[in-house]
Order: structure tokens, then C-alpha cells, then sequence
């Protein structure tokens, strides 16, 4: 520790061996030590103490769409990233579609790397896509650093970026099985999608019923069955279908490869509480009855269910029309992510550490990212300092989202972060920001 360059210190770290008081030494953007509280600090470190407030490695968030560029006037890098900076996420994984290009190709890449290395204000790495056409593009892309693929078994929602068909599906996952890759799926059958009633209009009753928990159930036992033919990876995005869980229990029981996250609004949020018309709750797969909520908390408790991701997927107000058919489908969830999920959890008995495994720790094992996701020796230096029993309530006004449209708004969440650290340099203090200091970060093939 005599050559640390910084040391923070409070009586709650979380760290892989638990909860402590603990200083942790800090050197060259990295943790050097965790240490016991009281251990002496280098006369040339600076020094940080956090007191009561608890913390935290920074989370990980690897479903985040950021739509930029194309699509920036939905959100951008530049928002996206503060408002990931505001919540404690100092690392997030953007999502290959609703930018313009998609990230397809190796050009396509290159084009959003150029887009987010000068505005992000926290780490950011990238996904790549899985379409009908592109098999040929996935092995550069891998090589070019993207941290996986991500398919969609169902229309989109946008044109650039069309589903794969079952036969299109074994083929990439062929493909991205032959050089050890992930692919990451929206899991829910255009078959099943097409039978269930189509109404439209504000009632959100009518929406829910157009996305049938079967539509998520039948894709998923296709995935797995893909999965365990090819001995392939593959991780299931944002499952909200309760019934789908014996399933993929009972894969990985059987040594199927396969991982799953849900989201913060399907941890927290419940089809009885949505009004009708109140679009901002839409998403794809839907938020679902309490029941089926109380189901995916057993679920993340137990390990079928493996972490938790925001899918922030957001646009202009304007596209967020009282009807819940042509409304667009996402919720933006970046800022308020770690506070609505510890709001949650700490009424149902979890604690932070609970909180931390599901945000951050493994997160960053789904991505590879071994540098991330934990307090301990050799990891980046990215910390929130979170004050878990204060309150705030949501006002859409405060948040750094480009787009102030949120589904908690009014909701009186616990848990403030009060600083956010990016590879030991403070980003944020109490809502106010530094220069940009994120980096652009590959996965090493």
C-alpha cells in the first residue's frame, strides 16, 4: 500500500467474501489492496472516506440500447452514459440495433466506436447482430472485439435489423459456436405472436394478452434445444415469463450452456398497477401480473434466473402514444436501475450483496469482463457509494436520460448514489459530473 495513489475507506464494503469495513488501496486506475479499516494511509494518496454509506463495485450493465448515431435524438451516448454515471453503472454493453448503421459489420462498428469514444463519461463495449444475410460478418465481428451476438427470433421493430428464422437461427449459431462465442437472444415466437389477439387501443389488459407468455415459453424450448444440439452458448434477454423457468431449471441441470437476466421493471413493476393508455410502462416482452413477478424473484434467488439488466430502450415522447399498439415498445431504466431494484429486494429480504451479484458481479462474467464486477485485488478501480436508506422520489425532470419518459415516475425509490469512481477518478459527486472518462472496451477473442 505504500505506493498507492489513492485510498477509499468505509465501514460497508461489498466485496466477494462478503460485507466489512475495509480501505481499499488504489493504483494506476486499479485496486492494489482491500485492506482493514484503520490501515495506515501512504502520506502522498489521496484519501476518501465514505463513513456509513456503502461501497460498491460499479454495476454492469450489458443490455443497454443507446441508439447512437441515427437514432441519437432517442437517446445518445453522451446522455446514456451520465445517466448510467448518475445510477452507479460505470460500465455498460450498447445493443447492436436502433442505431443507424446497426452494428452488423466491422464498418458498422467502427462507425459507433468513432460515435461514443469522445462522449462517453463510463466504459462502454458493444454487442454485434445476428441477421438472415450476415453469417459471413460474425467471426470479424468477433475478432474485431464485439462481446457477442444478438438475435431476435421475432420482428423487431425496425427494418434494418430483421429476426431470424429457425433455420436462419441454426446456421449463426453454428457459426458463432465454431470460434466459442455468445449469442444473446430476444426469445419470443412470431407464430405464437400472430395468434393471440390483436386489438390495439389504451387498454393495457389488450397488450398484455397480444404478448402471450407461450410466445416467450415455445421460443426459449426452441433455444435450448439449438443450444444443446451445437453445444453452443447462448443467454436469454429480459425474460418476463414466469412459466418459462422449469425450462430453463431443467437445462441447466442437464449442462445446457445458457444464461438469463430479467429487468428492473419486471422485478418491480406489475400489470395491475399500469393505467391504460400509460405507454411509458410498454415493453417487449410485456411487465406482467404480480404472481408471475413473485416467481422471477424465487427465480434470481435460487440462480435459474442468472442477473439483472435494464434493457434501457428508449425514445421521443411523441412516439409514446396512448395506444399500446403502435406506441414504441421500451422503458428507460438507466439512472433509477440500482435504486428500483434495492427498493424491491430489501422489501423481500435480499440484501446488497444480493444486489451487487445480480447488477454487477454477474454481468461482467457474462461478458467476459474480468476486469469489472468486483472490489478486490487486480480489478479496475469503478466504485458507487450508495446511501441505501435515504429516499428520493422520481421526478422525470432530474433524470439525464435525453428522453424524460420513465415508468417511475412519482415512486419513492431507496437508495441515493451519492458518487460514482471510473478506474479510481470520481465521475460524479452528488449530480455533478467531470469531463468525459470512459473508454472503449473489446472482448479479446
Amino acid at each position: 500500500m505504500s505506493d498507492a495513489e489513492l485510498v477509499v475507506r468505509s465501514t460497508r464494503v461489498i466485496t466477494p467474501e462478503g460485507t466489512r469495513a475495509a480501505a481499499v488501496a488504489v493504483t494506476g486506475g486499479k485496486i492494489t489492496a482491500v485492506l482493514p479499516y484503520d490501515a495506515q494511509v501512504p502520506s502522498g494518496a489521496r484519501f476518501e472516506d465514505f463513513g456509513d454509506d456503502v461501497l460498491l463495485p460499479g454495476l454492469v450493465d450489458t443490455h443497454v440500447h443507446v441508439n447512437d448515431p441515427g437514432r441519437t435524438h432517442w437517446e445518445g451516448f453522451w446522455t446514456a452514459t451520465r445517466a448510467a454515471a448518475a445510477g452507479g453503472i460505470t460500465t455498460l454493453i450498447d445493443m447492436p440495433l436502433n442505431s443507424l448503421p446497426p452494428t452488423t459489420t466491422v464498418d458498422n462498428l467502427r462507425t459507433k466506436q468513432e460515435v461514443a469514444e469522445a462522449k462517453a463519461h463510463i466504459d462502454v463495449g458493444f454487442w454485434g447482430g445476428a441477421l438472415p444475410d450476415n453469417v459471413k460478418d460474425l467471426r470479424p465481428l468477433h475478432d474485431a472485439g464485439v462481446f457477442g451476438f444478438k438475435a431476435f427470433l421475432s420482428p423487431s421493430g425496425v427494418d434494418e435489423f430483421p429476426h431470424l428464422g429457425q433455420d436462419q437461427l441454426a446456421r449463426s449459431l453454428a457459426e458463432i459456436a465454431g470460434f466459442g462465442a455468445l449469442l444473446i437472444v430476444h426469445a419470443e415466437d412470431p407464430h405464437h405472436l400472430e395468434a393471440a389477439p390483436q386489438n390495439g387501443g389504451p387498454k393495457y389488459a389488450d397488450f398484455l394478452a397480444s404478448r402471450p407468455r407461450d410466445a416467450e415459453d415455445t421460443a426459449i424450448a426452441g433455444l435450448i434445444a439449438a443450444a444443446k444440439r451445437l453445444d453452443a452458448r447462448v443467454h436469454v434477454l429480459h425474460l418476463s415469463s414466469s412459466d418459462a423457468l422449469p425450462l430453463i431449471a431443467a437445462a441447466k441441470a442437464e449442462g445446457v450452456r445458457i444464461t438469463v437476466e430479467t429487468c428492473p421493471h419486471y422485478l418491480t413493476l406489475t400489470a395491475e398497477e399500469v393505467p391504460d393508455g400509460a405507454s411509458e410502462f410498454k415493453c417487449c416482452p410485456p411487465i406482467r401480473e404480480s404472481a408471475n413477478q413473485d416467481l422471477l424473484w424465487q427465480a434470481l434467488a435460487d440462480g435459474t434466473i442468472d442477473c439483472v439488466v435494464t434493457d434501457h430502450s428508449p425514445s421521443t415522447a411523441d412516439l409514446k402514444t396512448a395506444d399500446f399498439a403502435t406506441a414504441w415498445g421500451g422503458i428507460s431504466g438507466l439512472q433509477l436501475s440500482l435504486a428500483a431494484v434495492w427498493t424491491e429486494a430489501r422489501k423481500r429480504g435480499y440484501g446488497l450483496e444480493d444486489v451487487v451479484r445480480w447488477m454487477s458481479s454477474r454481468t461482467a462474467q457474462l461478458a467476459g469482463l474480468e476486469q469489472k464486477g468486483a472490489i478486490e485485488a487486480g480489478r479496475d478501480a469503478d466504485f458507487a457509494v450508495l446511501a441505501p436508506d435515504e429516499t428520493f422520489t422520481v421526478d422525470p425532470a432530474t433524470l439525464q436520460h435525453r428522453n424524460r419518459v420513465t415508468a417511475y415516475a412519482g415512486k419513492t425509490l431507496s437508495g441515493v448514489v451519492k458518487s460514482t469512481w471510473l478506474r479510481g477518478q470520481r465521475i460524479v459527486l452528488d449530480g455533478e459530473f467531470t469531463d468525459p472518462k470512459g473508454q472503449l472496451l473489446t472482448h479479446t477473442p
